[in-house]
This record gives C-alpha cells, sequence and structure tokens, in this order.
C-alpha cells in the first residue's frame, strides 16, 4: 500500500536524553493512523519531527514521496502536509471566510495573486472554494461570522477546512476532540469521515480511545520513544507490551 508519511529509523535526543529511538512506520494513503502511547511516550516530539518544528538526529520522513527530512517547516505544506495543533490557531477578529483566505494565501504563486482575496471580487475562486468548503463540512452559515463569537467546537472544525484549502492531502491531527462535548464530537468525526472518503490522509494523537476507533484503522503505539506495537486497535489492545505500558495509567495522555 502506498505511503502518504514513512517514517524510517527516526531518533531524536535533547540534551542527551533519547526522546526517540530508530522509529519507523507508515502512514498508508487515504486511511487513518492513530500514534498513541503513555504520557511522554513521544507522540507530540514525532509530531514536531515529522512538521519541521524539531530537525532529526537520524533517519529520514518521506511525505507523498518526497523526502521532507532537511526541509524548512514553512515548504512542508507544499508537499501536502499541513498540521493541527490542540491549541486552536484561527484569528479571532476575522470572520470564518477571512480566515480561510488567509490559510490559502501558501498557494499564491505571485504578489498581485496574494492580495487578490482580499479585495471586493465577489466571485473569486478561493472565495468559491472556501464557501463550498464550508458548506460541505455543515458550516456555511458561519461563514461570515466573526471566529471569536463562535462555539468551540466549531471554531476547530473551522480550522481543520483552513488546513485542506491550503493543499493539504495529510493532515496530522493534535488531540482533535480534546475540550469538545459529546454533540461536538460527533460533527467532527463525520467531518474526519468526509475528509477521508474525499482521499485525505490522517494521521491522529488522540486520548480518546473510542474516538479513535471511530475513524482510525491503523494504531502505533509508542512507549519511551520507542515503537511497541503496531495494527488495529482490537489487536494492540491485546499485545502484552501495550498492557504492561498502560499499567497504573490512563489509556493515553
Amino acid at each position: 500500500m502506498t505511503s502518504a508519511i514513512l517514517v524510517e529509523g527516526l531518533s531524536k535526543s535533547f540534551a542527551g536524553v533519547q526522546a526517540i529511538h530508530d522509529l519507523s512506520f507508515s502512514v498508508p494513503k487515504g486511511g487513518a493512523t492513530a500514534l498513541i502511547g503513555p504520557n511522554g511516550a513521544g507522540k507530540t516530539t514525532v509530531f514536531n519531527l515529522i512538521s519541521g518544528v524539531y530537525p532529526v538526529d537520524a533517519g529520514r520522513i518521506l511525505a507523498n514521496g518526497t523526502d521532507i527530512t532537511a526541509m524548512p517547516s514553512r515548504r512542508r505544506i507544499t508537499t501536502g502536509v499541513a498540521r493541527s495543533f490542540q491549541n486552536i490557531r484561527l484569528m479571532p477578529h476575522l470572520s470564518v471566510l477571512e480566515n480561510l483566505l488567509v490559510g490559502q494565501h501558501v498557494r499564491a504563486s505571485s504578489l498581485p495573486e496574494l492580495l487578490t482575496p482580499f479585495r471586493l471580487i465577489s466571485g473569486h475562486h478561493w472565495k468559491r472554494e472556501a464557501r463550498e468548503a464550508l458548506e460541505e463540512s455543515g458550516l456555511g452559515q458561519y461563514a461570515d461570522a466573526t471566529v471569536s463569537g463562535l462555539p468551540y467546537g466549531v471554531r476547530k472544525r473551522v480550522d481543520l477546512v483552513r488546513a485542506t484549502l491550503a493543499g493539504a492531502n495529510v493532515l496530522m491531527l493534535d488531540e482533535p476532540a480534546a475540550g469538545l462535548n459529546p454533540s461536538e464530537t460527533h460533527a467532527l468525526r463525520d467531518d474526519l469521515r468526509g475528509m477521508m472518503a474525499r482521499g485525505i490522509t490522517l494521521l491522529v494523537v488522540e486520548h480518546d480511545m473510542s474516538f479513535i476507533d471511530s475513524i482510525c484503522d491503523n494504531i502505533v503505539v509508542l512507549n519511551f520513544g520507542e515503537k511497541i506495537a503496531e495494527g488495529p486497535l482490537s489487536e494492540v489492545r491485546r499485545h502484552p507490551k501495550v498492557r504492561e505500558a498502560y499499567i497504573g495509567t490512563e489509556e493515553e495522555d
């Protein structure tokens, strides 16, 4: 199966402490892979390495077949990879539509094109795409609403739409369901399933095992920076090393 993200022999140390050691795993295209593990397992470090926040000590990372190991973080979106953070990074004083247009700036090839979305051109294709994407996600009624006045769950969903409009076909989601109530979680799950149906690949760090079980077909389990199991959730839950890692802990951090 073709990989959207391929991690090979990845290692990272901080001040002599090994955070990630010889880690390898694949994120199949078009599916959803979860990265789980106890507190301090290294999940966020892996996300930071893939997104370019931290440099890699050893190993390599491929995104859609392109080696991004040494690529600056700001350019990784050009390979189709985008990351959402647990803390939403929308601009609260702008409308939902304006936030989406900001996200589309990475697709601009010239200064005039960069400035065009903010001109009063009602039919500009970026505006059309943004409104269509909101309608597809059931968020069309919020297009002209100011972000600061929206419920937290709606803002999280808008943040995902912005990532796809930036040209991403691989979304790295850091605790997407954190802070959501049951109805908001259900709406987010439907959004993610819709994105997968359109061919978008997901790599998810999440503590809610029922949420993971509802969208992810592949689970990678970390402990102390090493992979201890990989496969469907029903299988990794029974793995002796996974059971040992979670003794005396919550099921995720």
